[in-house]
């Protein structure tokens, strides 16, 4: 077994395959190292020719492991892990000497993480701000109360400030059950919930991956509440509620976990249009639709989710905010898309 290491300070790992070793190099490295290297990490490791099997270069991951087997692993430095400013334009809805509040678009990471140390909100905000953001909730996520997958867009509030990340980060844990926070999404979903409005209520915990996240039936475990509302505000090519094709529906969330709203909606058999990683099994949904619309869906490159609303208590002066963003011009131009298709009689 390798021995417990750490990736910032070690530069090289020697592992023995004992006698019952088979399968390929990638997933048997994957076990040996269990949590402290993914599998992917390793993965990526070999194909960059970092890994050496009997003293040759192995940059094949399904490379077959054999007892007796000496693997090295060159685990090169780990990147800085504090971020640095970088230009990146950023949409202000709304700036003080305490927070801001910005759009985020589409394909923008909140903050450093493996895979995206740079080019992430955190390393706008530190451009934009100066070292008014510095230790503020963290090196790698300073200012940040909250955030928004990579691929979905709409409207956030960071902290600039001691005292005003204390306040926002209290509401946002209070998810607005006493407190006037509020948020909002609005989701393409593919068919018609049996219902027009209603309530998800299912803990979310990991699921066997690494990224995604699982509805679990308690709270055991790493499973945390999550509950969301959502309400159905149109459905497309629909002769009744039973025949949608696809549905547009706003959601309200009572709590924030990861990916919840997408999880949440394919829990209840409707995922989002577009989600790669939790509607996957919908993907032959659109041979149902006219050519010109199987196009743009087969081809919309993320989940079809923008946060619309965020409303909360300015946490220095007290004061209600709200703001509030269109749908960005390539989610409009879909849902506009499904508009079109002639409703059954």
């Amino acid at each position: 077994m390798a021995e417990p290491f750490n990736e910032a300070t070690s530069d090289k790992k020697v592992l023995t395959a004992g006698e019952e070793a088979s399968g390929r190099l990638d997933v048997w490295l994957a076990a040996e190292f269990g949590d402290d290297l993914s599998r992917s990490r390793l993965k990526a490791l070999i194909k960059e020719g970092a890994v050496t099997l009997n003293g040759q270069p192995a940059t094949d991951p399904h490379k077959k492991i054999r007892p007796g087997d000496t693997v090295v692993v060159d685990i090169p430095p780990a990147e800085d892990p504090e971020p640095q400013g970088e230009a990146i334009p950023l949409d202000i809805l709304y700036e003080d000497d305490d927070l801001i509040v910005i759009m985020k678009p589409a394909g923008l990471v909140v903050h450093p993480a493996a895979g995206n140390w740079t080019g992430t909100l955190v390393n706008a905000l530190i451009h934009h701000c100066g070292d008014s953001l510095s230790g503020i909730g963290g090196v790698r996520r300073p200012g940040i109360v909250h955030r928004l997958d990579k691929d979905t867009t709409g409207v956030m509030v960071v902290a600039k400030n001691d005292a005003a990340h204390k306040g926002l980060a209290a509401q946002f844990a209070d998810h607005g059950r006493t407190g006037s926070l509020e948020r909002a999404y609005v989701a393409l979903v593919w068919g018609q919930p049996d219902r027009m409005a209603g309530t998800i209520d299912a803990p979310l915990g990991r699921s066997n991956d690494r990224v995604r996240r699982a509805v679990r039936k308690d709270l055991s475990g790493d499973a945390q509440e999550a509950i969301t509302h959502f309400r159905v505000t149109d459905r497309f090519g629909a002769a009744n509620d039973a025949t949608a094709l696809a549905s547009l529906v706003e959601c309200r969330l009572e709590t924030g976990r990861t990916h919840q709203i997408r999880v949440h909606m394919t829990h209840i058999g409707h995922p989002l249009i577009g989600d790669q990683d939790y509607g996957a099994a919908m993907r032959t949904k659109s041979n149902r639709l006219p050519t010109d619309l199987k196009v743009k869906v087969d081809s919309f490159p993320r989940q079809a989710l923008h946060a619309f609303l965020l409303a909360f208590e300015h946490p220095v002066t007290g004061e209600d905010l709200r703001f509030e963003a269109p749908v960005p011009a390539d989610l409009a131009g879909l849902i506009d898309a499904f508009r079109q298709i002639p409703r059954a009689s």
